[in-house]
């Protein structure tokens, strides 16, 4: 096992010859994979639509109107049941399906260009970092634990085509040689049902040597007490001992990870955060000392941006890599090689790093609060919740806010927190809290003055569980689905507190 992970390690360090391509010229690299996706694509019905043929260069790109899931959902639709070089000209089989904070599903087109090209790459890249940060690594003597979804198959006629979490999509197509690496095994791993799989995960795994967890953080917590519950042991490195990593994504690690600490004792388990969706995977963190992401861009997929400040337009200014500048709000634009074309994909970045490029995820475009004109974003809200919890010792487990409209007097924001251990004094908490979001964010400390807008947050500590039951409640256990942080409206906290008080 010693020699396979000597090989597997030096293979793996090889790619950074690529990256360091790609990191040294940006704009070539981006330039050439935009008229490469345009030439793949000229002779399908979108690219015939909008002359792919006689696009030579960005400036022409952008007279391609914006899209977002329900400008392309015919297409996709379509392709669905059967029809093929719509948005892309390879078969489509595959949709990686995306749960949002309602009801609606968006079916994302997956090629085989996108698997192999995009996220196998970022698997295999995300590898690649740890091998290169840790040079003693001993990743490949044992396995790398991940937690994905399942998939369905559907009927239309005599065609079938699959829909599911991208996870299970890249389980069920994964390589022979990333397999086995992998754990567990994939019949348990595509299980429909999340509880059942998540305690044949917990029993077959809590003997085996995993040097590797990749999941989202929330998942991944459920999963890691009921395996210590098993071993009767308090920190995973008794049942684990060369665990090295955890790959994670998909939410904010900010609340989670001094309850990661705990678990795994301070032991020295690198955190490496990823930025990877059902649309793509984007970037990575490829420095230990950093939170920063790189973004990658050699994986078949072109970005644009545009400002956050600009969105309400009606036409607003869109920027190539080439353009953007540090520290301001960017709304993701992704063209990529599963079809989708200038598609405004929600998440907000702002970038920490021009050469080469960092950036940390802000939040998302409909994820806020701005009800009032606070403009709160998640970062904001993670930083004041970790600045809360570290002055007052305690850890939480999830939480959601939103809105108190306002009466005669003014509103507020109702935050519903669940706790590891609740707070000793809950007003020092909400104090700090307040006061963190005040001296971070100039709009709600706007609006908090004098209490004329918005009054000081409420805080309503929900019972241990609550979250997981809610959401198991609505048939929504698994990866794909997670709490909605920011909320405009009440519809989820309301349905939270009716939960829990029948």
């Amino acid at each position: 096992m010693a020699i396979l992970n000597s090989i597997a390690s030096w293979f793996m360090k090889k790619r950074m010859h690529q990256i360091e391509l790609f990191m040294k010229y940006p704009n070539d690299v981006q330039d050439e994979w935009l008229l490469s996706l345009l030439d793949t694509a000229k002779n399908t019905q979108f690219g015939k639509d909008h002359g792919f043929k006689s696009i030579t260069n960005y400036e022409q790109f952008k007279n391609i109107p914006i899209q977002d899931y329900e400008s392309l959902k015919p297409f996709i639709e379509r392709t669905r049941r059967g029809e093929q070089n719509l948005l892309w000209n390879s078969e489509i089989k595959w949709f990686a399906k995306s749960s949002g904070t309602t009801d609606k599903s968006k079916f994302i087109p997956v090629s085989k260009e996108f698997l192999n090209g995009c996220h196998y790459n970022g698997g295999r890249d995300m590898i690649t970092f740890q091998c290169v940060n840790n040079a003693d690594t001993k990743l490949f003597t044992g396995k790398n634990l991940a937690l994905g979804g399942s998939y369905k198959t559907d009927h239309f006629g005599d065609y079938n085509s699959y829909h599911g979490d991208v996870s299970a999509i890249i389980i069920q197509n994964l390589p022979m040689w990333a397999e086995y690496f992998r754990a567990p095994d994939v019949n348990i791993a595509l299980m429909e049902n999340w509880e059942e799989k998540l305690e044949k995960i917990a029993q077959t795994m809590a003997n085996e040597n995993v040097t590797s967890l990749a999941g989202v953080p929330s998942w991944m917590l459920v999963l890691m007490k009921r395996i210590l519950e098993i071993k009767n042991e308090k920190t995973l490195k008794a049942v684990w001992p060369n665990l090295e990593v955890y790959f994670h994504g998909g939410v904010s690690f900010t609340p989670y990870k001094p309850l990661f600490e705990n678990l795994f004792d301070n032991s020295q388990v690198a955190y490496m955060q990823l930025y990877s969706a059902s649309e793509g995977f984007f970037g990575i963190q490829d420095e230990k000392v950093s939170n920063e992401m790189l973004l990658m861009l050699d994986y078949g997929i072109y970005y644009e941006f545009i400002l956050v400040s600009d969105l309400e337009e009606s036409n607003p200014r869109t920027y190539n890599l080439s353009e953007v500048q540090l520290h301001k709000n960017y709304s993701m634009l992704i063209t990529t090689n599963a079809g989708l074309w200038r598609y405004q994909l929600g998440d907000t970045i702002q970038f920490t790093n021009l050469s080469p490029y960092r950036f940390i995820i802000t939040g998302r475009t409909k994820q806020c609060i701005n009800v009032f004109g606070e403009e709160v974003m998640i970062h904001n809200a993670e930083l004041a919740l970790k600045t809360a919890c570290e002055k007052t010792k305690v850890h939480i487990i999830d939480y959601t806010v939103a809105p108190i409209f306002m009466n005669e007097n003014s509103g507020a924001h109702q935050w519903l927190i669940e706790f590891e251990s609740n707070p000793e004094h809950l007003d020092y908490f909400t104090k700090i809290l307040d006061d963190t979001l005040k001296n971070i964010n100039s709009d709600y400390e706007a609006k908090r003055f004098n209490n004329y807008i918005l009054q000081q947050p409420t805080i309503t500590i929900l019972p241990k569980g609550t979250f997981y039951n809610w959401l198991k409640a609505n048939n929504k256990l698994g990866g794909q689905f997670k709490v909605p942080r920011l909320n405009n409206t009440r519809a989820v906290v309301d349905d939270i507190l009716n939960y829990i008080s029948t």
